[in-house]
């Protein structure tokens, strides 16, 4: 990771076949690392896309009884009341546009960075303009099908709601589908298409 937190390990990347011209930062889920992620976009990468699978920080989640664990902030709970970690979520953001930042620096422009998340991986400081896509499994059991609507919901009041995309998978748990990553793969392909 980057900003202040010295301790997390380098992100698993998985590098442009050629010259880099967009990047992928992608944000793993609660209690797990980038090194899976990394590996499931290398099976759908585009050759002229970095993709950078971030670790988050080992801490205590209220939720899991503060046993520590990966994670990029406190959970207290999965209702739709529960208290969210401001400052931790705060933390996370501040991080990720590190990342960004250091994209930039190495020659790949903002507009050619897409950032992505499973679960808890975060987005946020939204653009209007922005397209998005939410993927969602309709057997998720963790995160129930209708948290998820809302967010579509929510994210529609946020930004154009056109350019919001809401997809379900029939039998889909809290994971990822092959489907599922073929609709990623064509949306960043979309957005970060070859330049030269």
């Amino acid at each position: 990771m980057c900003g202040n937190n010295m301790s997390a390990p380098l992100p698993a990347t998985v590098p442009a076949v050629r010259k880099a011209t967009a990047a992928v930062i992608f944000l793993h889920g609660l209690g797990d690392t980038g090194h899976g992620w990394a590996e499931a976009f290398a099976g759908i990468r585009s050759s002229h896309i970095k993709y950078i699978c971030p670790h988050a920080p080992i801490m205590p989640v209220t939720l899991n009884m503060n046993m520590a664990m990966p994670s990029w902030f406190d959970i207290t709970g999965l209702s739709l009341d529960s208290q969210e970690d401001e400052p931790g979520i705060k933390q996370a953001a501040e991080n990720v546009k590190a990342l960004i930042e250091q994209e930039v620096k190495n020659g790949i422009p903002s507009n050619r960075i897409v950032l992505g998340g499973f679960s808890q991986g975060p987005i946020s400081g939204i653009n209007r303009d922005i397209s998005i896509l939410q993927c969602h499994g309709d057997c998720d059991l963790l995160v129930p099908l209708t948290f998820a609507s809302l967010t579509a919901e929510k994210l529609k009041t946020l930004v154009n709601p056109a350019n919001v995309t809401f997809k379900t998978y029939e039998g889909m748990r809290h994971s990822s589908c092959q489907q599922e990553m073929m609709d990623i793969k064509q949306f960043i392909d979309k957005l970060l298409p070859p330049v030269d």
